[in-house]
């Protein structure tokens, strides 16, 4: 049980990343399409905040199931995830009903940043948190 979740954790980053890239290249309202636009276009400018935050949050979620979170680490997966969101951006530009702006990857990195100092200081500095309980459950006995 302990090798499947281990598992789970490391393999969810890599699909995390494999849904944003499907999502990315179909039109913006293919999956979500609310019938006020002004809601429909603040959900989805907010969406940004969240998207690359998860994925950080995943990546350092699969580095403490291997044991292997340490502030270096969680830096490089800060850094991935923003530059994974600059990738996405790019991607856009070339999908039709598309589009690819500086203020969407300000954004992704916005989130991520948040995510990340978040990390810092309870992970970091209190040692306390959703990581430490992962640590515990993955850690070899």
């Amino acid at each position: 049980m302990k090798k499947a979740f281990k598992l789970v954790l490391t393999s969810l980053p890599f699909l995390y990343m494999i849904a944003i890239w499907i999502m990315s290249g179909n039109p913006d309202d293919m999956l979500l399409d609310l019938p006020s636009t002004s809601i429909d276009r603040f959900i989805k400018e907010a969406l940004h905040l969240v998207e690359f935050a998860i994925l950080f949050i995943l990546f350092v979620s699969a580095l403490a199931a291997n044991q292997k979170l340490k502030p270096g680490l969680s830096l490089l997966a800060a850094l991935a995830s923003c530059l994974y969101g600059v990738l996405d951006e790019y991607h856009q530009s070339f999908v039709p009903y598309r589009s690819a702006t500086l203020i969407d990857v300000i954004k992704d990195i916005i989130g991520v940043s948040a995510a990340y100092f978040h990390v810092q200081y309870h992970y970091f500095k209190h040692g306390r948190g959703f990581l430490t309980y992962i640590e515990k459950v993955t850690a070899k006995k």
